[in-house]
């Protein structure tokens, strides 16, 4: 049985929520993990456990940015996110 058109989304439209899928979910991964082990003292176990943890923490963000209705507002969120993550990695150094 076919899906109605009403609940599909338009090509732009996917092509945002795949690339945000991917790229930005990684990125928003990536910049969570870097943050939690310069803020926390045990540098080295978050860098090993994060190995596991950050493919979790990604297929999470996957499935996340196809909830959403809108490819811009999700790109929005996880750039500023990955902003917010770097910022507070930065300034604890």
């Amino acid at each position: 049985m076919p899906a109605k058109k009403h609940y599909l989304s338009s090509p732009p439209q996917r092509v945002l929520k795949v690339s945000a899928a991917i790229v930005g979910g990684y990125f928003v991964a990536a910049s969570f993990h870097l943050m939690l082990a310069s803020v926390s003292g045990h540098k080295e176990i978050v860098m090993l456990t994060s190995t596991f943890s950050l493919f979790l923490l990604w297929a999470v963000m996957m499935v996340v940015t196809f909830l959403s209705r809108n490819g811009w507002k999700i790109w929005g969120v996880y750039l500023g996110l990955t902003l917010f993550f770097s910022i507070i990695t930065y300034f604890t150094k």
